[in-house]
């Protein structure tokens, strides 16, 4: 009796996965076009980014920590001009979108690309680590793929999916609250980040083109994770409990792209 229940556990959970796949990019040189789960529209989390980034730049505004290092705002923003438009080979509304690029002054390593092109980079990011307009590029091509396929999206897809099929189990199981809250925890803590190191493995790969492709040297991409990794002191999470992959997986990635984008990189380059 349990495992015809189980049976249609998973019945159901397969009828919403197929119901939800589709693809928000084409390939480009790279590979971009892979099944997503995308139960919510683009509209409603890119109305919920609008307005999370409206706060974000109010309150540093308030805080005077919004744009005010205006040579390295003007940088950042350089860099985006000349990605923006690259876009347009994975999605062509891409190119559409209200980009806005803002810098917060903060001594965190961080920087972020929302639903709709909306970028903010932190200054701790570029002054601690130095870095070169082609590594800004890297970081900022990586931030952009997660806008276009959009990830948050499917995340959100994601959780709702596995909070179904866990809610139904509890349910045709008979399993209390206590056991299903504990279902939802595994899941978090293992299959949630399992995708979200997908997530980070292909901004990597598809940022890598979009840099390439702008005109900035992708083996800027070694460099900057050399940094990343001397400034993290070599240390964090295994990678089978981490949203991020292993920096060591990472750089032999990105080194194995770099002859499939240095051409057009070249390319780039010959036409500026």
């Amino acid at each position: 009796m349990a495992l015809g229940k189980f049976a249609i556990v998973l019945g159901l959970a397969g009828a919403i996965a197929l119901g939800g796949c589709q693809t928000t990019t084409s390939g480009g040189v790279v590979g971009g076009e892979r099944k997503q789960l995308l139960l919510v529209s683009s509209q409603e989390l890119e109305q919920v980014a609008a307005q999370s980034y409206a706060k974000l730049l109010a309150d540093s505004a308030k805080k005077g920590t919004l744009n005010r290092d205006h040579a390295l705002l003007a940088r950042v923003r350089a860099v985006a001009a000349r990605i923006a438009p690259q876009t347009a080979v994975f999605r062509p509304d891409a190119p559409r979108w209200k980009w806005e690029v803002n810098v917060i002054s903060s001594p965190e390593l961080n920087a972020f690309c929302m639903p709709g092109g909306k970028i903010m980079f932190y200054s701790g990011l570029v002054q601690k680590l130095e870095l070169s307009d082609d590594e800004i590029a890297v970081v900022m091509g990586h931030e952009i793929t997660h806008a276009l396929r959009e990830h948050s999206r499917e995340q959100v897809s994601q959780a709702m999916a596995a909070r179904a099929a866990i809610d139904i189990s509890a349910a045709l199981l008979g399993l209390g609250q206590s056991s299903a809250d504990l279902a939802g925890t595994a899941y978090q803590a293992l299959i949630a980040t399992r995708f979200s190191r997908a997530d980070e493995s292909e901004a990597d790969r598809i940022g890598l083109e979009l840099t390439a492709r702008a005109g900035y040297d992708p083996r800027a991409a070694v460099s900057l994770w050399q940094k990343m990794i001397k400034a993290s002191g070599g240390g964090g999470m295994p990678e089978f409990l981490s949203d991020h992959p292993a920096e060591s997986n990472r750089v032999q990635q990105i080194q194995s792209l770099l002859p499939t984008v240095m051409p057009l990189y070249e390319a780039a380059r010959r036409r500026r």
